[in-house]
């Protein structure tokens, strides 16, 4: 049906045809798809060409990739040429995937099928090479876009100085600004804001300012204010990111939650909990949630000065919120508890966070160790690895690592063949986990 409605140029009807059927299991299967290039159809390829490019097109805008590439190489083994949109929204798909090697790859196969790239498969080749960060091959497909008189866009310039501001490539990102203003293509603020970012990435906040004085045909946006107010925190101008906040206020953009956790991180890091409270209030004012970086940020604070009852507040309200604690929750946590030497709750906070499918550092082991040294409560160090056995939890090698060390450096309260005894305990888990790989492996094969 979907062959003769195409044939006949009923393209609509084909297409919704073909939507219709896109999720079914068996569509994108080999026989299937040589059924719809089948001699029964005909050897019409222009119109087998034209139902697999839309084919590929509905999965790739129902990102069903694979089943998308699946459909090419079908093409591809009956030398059907796909229609140059259907690659261009494929290799697109592959590349907001960060599939790069991949978009080269299906690149040069749509190459040999002879599609022409355009502009817009120019695009996505440079937007493939900004995901990885390979700004030498950008340059070459741009290279690539003049040999075949292939004239770079608004977005082209804008990924190369993006990219080229990530990479930390300044004067290459002013060089690429220079050509596209030679070009007749005017700036914009995305163009503006990926070069203060460039800047303020390297604390040049001076030229960063400079720059967003002379922004001229644009206006500055929520990402320009923020990034400025970024940069002054990262050079600790405190007092000029919040006179940036304010200014964001007069031009009727209200900061949302990346900006005030900007600022919130840099007063806390400088210990000023009080104005990081008030902070926190005027977020409140404001209807403006806090997320989990918020409360990160502040739990993090109160840990470090000790204060692990209003860090635990904020744990609940996190909590209460509907916010999921993260490893790095959890970490502060622990830090917190065992700076006050309140080892229990460090411990059980530890404990916690194995359960969530977290996986502790050698840092926040070797925290817990240590303050049990600290006490010269040498039978909790020793007893920690029964409790993880008795738990049901499996002991890393990280455990091993910070309890012999936690032994040999509190050598003047445990005597020296604790330590040994430890060591040797290490030595005999490494040879039991590879007596066990040997046996599974053994097995397999």
């Amino acid at each position: 049906m979907i062959y003769i409605l195409t044939k006949h140029k009923y393209f609509k009807h084909a297409k919704i045809l073909l939507e219709k059927i896109v999720f079914k299991d068996f569509l994108s299967t080999r026989p299937v798809l040589s059924a719809l290039v089948s001699k029964d159809n005909g050897d019409d390829s222009d119109v087998n060409a034209l139902m697999l490019s839309w084919l590929v097109i509905a999965y790739c805008n129902s990102r069903m990739t694979q089943e998308a590439i699946q459909v090419f190489e079908h093409m591809r083994v009956h030398r059907l040429r796909p229609e140059l949109h259907a690659c261009t929204v494929l290799l697109n798909s592959l590349a907001k995937d960060r599939l790069t090697d991949t978009v080269w790859k299906l690149y040069k196969k749509m190459v040999g099928l002879g599609v022409e790239a355009n502009i817009h498969v120019y695009n996505v080749l440079i937007h493939a090479c900004c995901k990885s960060g390979d700004a030498e091959k950008a340059e070459k497909v741009l290279s690539e876009m003049e040999l075949k008189s292939v004239f770079p866009d608004l977005f082209t310039y804008n990924t190369l100085i993006s990219l080229y501001s990530k990479k930390g490539m300044h004067y290459e990102a002013l060089c690429a600004q220079h050509r596209m203003e030679t070009a007749g293509i005017s700036p914009d603020i995305v163009t503006y804001n990926s070069l203060i970012y460039g800047l303020c990435r390297e604390s040049r906040m001076r030229e960063a300012s400079r720059l967003f004085r002379e922004i001229k045909d644009a206006t500055p946006n929520h990402v320009t204010y923020t990034t400025l107010i970024d940069g002054f925190c990262r050079v600790n101008d405190l007092d000029h990111a919040l006179r940036v906040r304010e200014v964001t206020e007069t031009k009727g953009l209200h900061p949302g939650v990346v900006t005030y956790n900007t600022i919130l991180r840099k007063l806390c890091g400088g210990g000023r909990i009080r104005d990081a409270n008030k902070l926190l209030n005027e977020m409140n004012g404001k209807n403006i949630e806090p997320d989990t970086v918020t409360c990160n940020t502040l739990i993090n604070a109160y840990c470090k000065i000790g204060d692990t009852k209003s860090a635990l507040k904020v744990k609940d309200k996190m909590l209460d919120a509907g916010l999921k604690l993260d490893s790095l929750t959890y970490k502060a946590l622990i830090h917190g508890f065992c700076k006050v030497k309140d080892m229990d709750s460090a411990k059980e906070f530890l404990f916690s966070m194995l359960n969530s499918g977290f996986c502790p550092s050698y840092c926040t082991y070797y925290w817990l160790v240590d303050g049990y040294c600290d006490q010269r409560n040498e039978e909790a160090v020793i007893k920690l690895l029964d409790e993880f056995v008795t738990r049901g939890l499996l002991v890393d090698i990280s455990v091993y690592r910070a309890i012999t060390r936690g032994l040999l450096v509190q050598h003047f309260t445990i005597k020296l063949i604790e330590s040994v005894k430890f060591l040797m305990m290490v030595r005999d888990y490494i040879f039991k986990k590879l007596i066990d790989f040997r046996g599974n492996f053994a097995k397999e094969n």
